[in-house]
């Protein structure tokens, strides 16, 4: 398959938005009664292009992709600790606050990392296998049942492994953030579909996975 522009693209805002939920995600906002990182706006966009790549380019090139969001977070967390760490200026007073923003924990990291990794792959799998099963009708189907799987991993991983054993813990945080990330992918269903059908008119591709290797490690296949 020729990779034309437009994948290029999409990975980009794909790569972009994952990037953009770390730096956001510092801020906590409240809806109501109810209190949910700011990162919440954009990252469930990354999931909506996520699936955009695997309907219509397939699970080995969204593989891919998510690999490289992996490698893209990790190369800007990297830097942004060693910025820390150089010595200020004596005419800059933004240590303090660039610390509180991006002075990552590890625990936080490694929850971070691991529920982004586990919840990508499970969506773009659970994506393409109902692709097939459904025959490619009822696209909405897929999107909203890949994120229903791949958003409530993330949100359990991610909030389990950050949290768990420490006042902040709540198990009922897992339900509201699964439930804002899910809402926020159904509602932008319509979005979906028209970038899915200019794709593949534009492209004229439209992947089935019949014989993937779903082994997500398998990145050279």
């Amino acid at each position: 398959m020729n990779i034309s522009h437009r994948f290029v693209v999409i990975a980009a805002i794909f790569v972009t938005c994952l990037i953009t939920a770390n730096v956001i995600a510092v801020k906590v906002i409240s809806v109501g009664s109810v209190i949910l990182p700011a990162a919440i706006i954009i990252f469930p966009i990354s999931y909506i292009f996520g699936d955009i790549l695997t309907e219509v380019y397939g699970y080995r090139l969204t593989r891919r992709v998510i690999w490289l969001g992996f490698l893209c977070n990790l190369i800007f967390v990297a830097f942004a600790w060693l910025g820390q760490l150089l010595p200020p200026a004596p005419l800059w007073e933004g240590q303090s606050a660039y610390e509180v923003i991006l002075g990552y924990t590890p625990r936080l990291l490694a929850a971070s990392f691991c529920g982004y990794l586990v919840g990508e792959f499970a969506n773009s799998f659970v994506l393409a296998r109902m692709k097939i099963l459904t025959k490619g009708r009822w696209l909405w189907t897929r999107t909203i049942g890949s994120t229903v799987v791949g958003q409530g991993l993330d949100s359990s991983i991610f909030i389990t492994l950050a949290f768990v054993g420490t006042p902040a813990f709540m198990p009922i945080l897992i339900l509201y953030h699964w439930l804002a990330k899910t809402a926020i992918e159904a509602l932008a269903t319509p979005f979906t579909y028209a970038v899915v059908n200019f794709l593949k008119g534009k492209d004229a591709v439209d992947t089935y996975d019949y014989q993937t290797n779903f082994n997500p490690f398998a990145i050279s296949d």
